[in-house]
């Protein structure tokens, strides 16, 4: 999954893997993630043209912008024209939450539902803006996660 996003991004020429990437690839790979949103519901649709839209360079106007949710303070850029995208320092924190919450049901890797309540966690990251663009109720969402709070340092539970 987290290939998938790199792929993404480096297709759509994005110099980040960002948290709209991995909620892409987690929708379209992790069936636990879709039924967290209640896959058959209207939300669930618009989300998912929110991301197409974006992959094809319409909709939210994010491509070659570097995403900054504040999770994590923002790092010099360092990029090389032509290299592979780098990973944001939002989607870096999702990444985090999700071992972390892995760690505490005793796993050494973190599963899809592990990584959409890291997305869901951060409330200024670009998976919450298209989340709550598409009307999907990030509060609730975080609730069911069992993730409190704005951000990726936030407690978590198993």
């Amino acid at each position: 999954m987290t290939a998938t996003a790199r792929r993404r991004a480096a297709r759509d020429g994005d110099r980040q893997v960002d948290t709209a990437h991995l909620l892409h690839s987690l929708l379209e790979s992790d069936r636990r993630v879709w039924d967290f949103l209640d896959g058959g519901s209207p939300q669930a649709g618009r989300l998912l043209g929110y991301l197409v839209q974006r992959s094809i360079g319409y909709g939210l106007r994010w491509q070659g912008t570097v995403e900054d949710s504040g999770a994590i303070p923002l790092a010099a850029a360092g990029e090389q024209p032509g290299a592979a995208p780098r990973w944001s320092q939002a989607a870096v924190a999702a990444l985090d939450l999700a071992l972390r919450r892995a760690h505490l049901r005793g796993r050494q890797r973190a599963e899809g539902v592990d990584l959409f309540a890291g997305l869901v966690a951060d409330g200024e990251c670009r998976a919450a803006e298209v989340l709550e663009r598409a009307g999907v109720d990030r509060e609730r969402l975080a609730g069911r996660l069992g993730v409190r709070g704005e951000s990726g340092d936030t407690p978590v539970t198993a």
